[in-house]
C-alpha cells in the first residue's frame, strides 16, 4: 500500500495548513534523532513524518497528490488499470485476451485503440503497457544543527550534500527547532530531473542563553557591592557583549531588559534579551561579616507570606 501522508501525521484529508504543521511539530519533536539516540527506527520515522509534512505543506503538490497524480515523494504515479489488473473484474489474475472482446460485439472487426480511447478519455491519455513517465530523483534530508546565538541573528549556514558540493544557506526569519528549508534540485538526480534537498534546523542549548519564546534569558550574576552602590556591567548577548546599568539597591530577581537582543521573528524584528539579577555573596568572607557586624534590616520581608 502506499504511503498516505495524512495517515502519517495522523490529521484528515480536509486540514488546515495550521493543523498540519501542528501535527508535524509534535510528531517531530515526539521522534527527533536527538531525542531518541538508543531507539534506531526514530531517524527513519522522522525522515517519514518529514516526507509527509513536505508533500502536505506544499499546496501545489497536496492538490495532486489527492487527485491521485503524484505519490508521497512528488513522483507521478502511472494510471491504474480497471479490475485490479485487466478485463477480467475485481480481483481477477489474468491479463486481456481476444475472447474477453466478446461482449463488445462477438470480437470480430473491433477496434481495440477505439475502445481504449473511450475507456481511458482520449488517444493521449495513458494505456495498459504505456510506459511509467519519467520520475523525478529522491529528495534526501538533512539535518542542521545551529546556536541559539545563530538563531538570534540569522547568521549564514553553510552545509555539505550528498554530493560533496557545499551551499551557504540564509536562515529563514522566526527559524525554531525542526523549521525546515527546501533546496530545489539538490537531491537525487533522476530521469527527470534532480529531487529535492529537505533541510531540518535543529536548535543547539546554550551554555547560558535559554530561550522564552521570541526573548532570550540570561540569569547574570552580580557581587553584593554591585548590587548595593549600583553599577555599569558588560553583559553577553547574541550580538555580542554589550554595557548594562545596574540601578543602587538592586535585589536579586530583578530582571532588566534589553531591547532587540531576542531572537529574530516573522516580521524582521526582534525580541528582547531579559537579564535576572543574582546577588553572589562570598563564603567565609570575614572582613563583609565584621562589616555587618551589629546592622540588621527591620523590614519584614516575609510578613506577605503569613510567617
Amino acid at each position: 500500500m502506499a504511503a498516505d501522508p495524512y495517515t502519517i501525521l495522523g490529521v484528515a484529508r480536509g486540514a488546515s495548513e495550521k493543523d498540519i504543521k501542528s501535527a508535524y511539530r509534535g510528531l517531530a519533536k515526539q521522534f527527533h534523532p536527538d531525542r531518541n539516540q538508543s531507539n534506531p527506527k526514530a531517524a527513519e520515522k522522522f525522515s517519514e513524518i518529514t516526507r509527509a509534512y513536505d508533500l502536505l505543506s506544499d499546496k501545489g503538490l497536496r492538490a495532486r497528490f489527492d487527485r491521485g497524480e503524484v505519490d508521497i515523494d512528488g513522483n507521478p504515479v502511472a494510471p491504474q488499470g480497471f479490475g485490479g489488473g485487466g478485463f477480467g473484474g475485481a480481483g481477477s489474475q489474468r491479463g486481456f485476451r481476444p475472447e474477453d472482446m466478446s461482449g463488445f460485439g462477438g470480437g470480430e472487426n473491433v477496434d481495440i485503440g477505439d475502445i481504449f480511447e473511450g475507456l481511458f478519455g482520449g488517444r493521449g491519455a495513458a494505456r495498459p503497457g504505456q510506459a511509467r513517465p519519467a520520475a523525478r530523483g529522491a529528495n534526501v534530508s538533512y539535518r542542521l544543527a545551529i546556536t541559539l546565538t545563530d538563531a538570534a541573528t540569522g547568521a549564514a549556514q553553510r552545509i555539505t550534500l550528498s554530493d560533496g558540493k557545499t551551499i551557504d544557506l540564509k536562515l529563514p526569519a522566526g527559524v525554531e527547532d525542526g523549521t525546515q528549508m527546501r533546496l530545489t534540485g539538490k537531491g537525487e538526480p533522476g530521469p527527470a530531473g534532480a529531487g529535492d534537498a529537505m533541510v531540518t534546523i535543529a536548535i543547539q542549548p546554550h551554555a547560558f542563553f535559554r530561550r522564552d519564546g521570541d526573548n532570550i534569558r540570561l540569569d547574570l550574576p552580580i557581587s553584593l557591592d554591585e548590587a548595593v552602590n549600583g553599577a555599569k556591567i558588560k553583559v553577553p548577548t547574541a550580538d555580542g557583549a554589550v554595557m548594562l546599568a545596574v540601578a543602587p539597591g538592586s535585589s536579586s530577581g530583578r530582571v532588566l531588559r534589553l531591547k532587540g537582543r531576542g531572537l529574530a521573528r516573522k516580521d524582521a524584528t526582534r525580541g528582547d534579551q531579559l537579564v535576572t539579577l543574582e546577588i553572589m555573596l562570598p563564603e567565609g568572607d570575614a572582613d563583609l561579616a565584621q562589616r555587618l557586624d551589629g546592622w540588621r534590616d527591620s523590614r519584614d520581608l516575609r510578613g506577605r507570606l503569613g510567617v
